[in-house]
């Protein structure tokens, strides 16, 4: 398995720069050497600190593409969706916009949607990468929760699949743990004492059960994790 590197901070403010330094520096090293590079990020309510100190960095935004880890099915205008953070907390305060892939299509059900997402994913530049993900306090990452069949899923979904939360109002589209798992980077993001505890557990014991544990085993380089002491 993977170890994890583990940056502390002092407050969520002082993350959310340290997390923007960091996928800052990621995304100009692999310009160098590319025309584009990919980036995905989570919704929630961290990065609603942290995208904004990122549209700050001086970056060639053009040659970037954005998409999502997840996605809920509901209006891209809705607060609830994850299209909706991103357009606010870093597109709209940008100059030189990227080129932004959503998840959410005009299906009524996920499920219909799936083939047109994933080709929409693979038109980015692949692998990807930075991928930033947040973690539930029940282990979840992106929409993938703790009970998923970790030895089947992969196998069938390629780039996406359809999520039920355990507790939602609605459904949800997952990039799944394959994809994932494929990126050159992964920034794991995490604040709460509870967070700060479960991966200390993951560390002393790799709970088979949650979807990080089996990212990873599989992730190509070791996961940084950004948390707040």
């Amino acid at each position: 398995m993977q170890i994890m590197h583990r940056r502390t901070y002092p407050n969520v403010s002082i993350l959310a720069e340290g997390l923007a330094d960091y996928a800052a520096e990621v995304l100009s090293t692999a310009l160098v050497r590319q025309e584009k590079a990919s980036l995905i990020v989570p919704g929630g309510s961290t990065p609603r600190i942290y995208l904004p100190a990122l549209a700050a960095k001086a970056l060639p935004w053009r040659r970037i593409a954005i998409t999502l880890s997840d996605e809920r099915w509901v209006d891209t205008g809705s607060p609830d969706s994850n299209e909706h953070l991103v357009k606010t907390c870093l597109l709209d305060r940008l100059k030189e916009q990227p080129h932004f892939v959503g998840l959410k299509t005009s299906h009524e059900q996920p499920e219909a949607a799936i083939q047109e997402i994933q080709r929409r994913l693979k038109a980015l530049p692949q692998p990807f990468t930075l991928t930033v993900l947040g973690l539930g306090e029940d282990g979840h990452i992106a929409s993938l929760f703790p009970g998923l069949d970790l030895d089947g899923i992969p196998k069938i979904a390629e780039y996406c699949l359809v999520a039920a939360p355990p507790v939602a109002p609605s459904l949800r589209v997952s990039l799944s743990l394959e994809v994932l798992s494929r990126s050159e980077r992964i920034a794991l993001v995490v604040t709460g004492k509870t967070k700060r505890q479960l991966l200390d557990r993951i560390e002393n014991y790799a709970d088979p059960t949650l979807p990080l544990v089996w990212l990873l085993q599989h992730a190509l380089s070791p996961i940084t994790v950004h948390e707040v002491a």
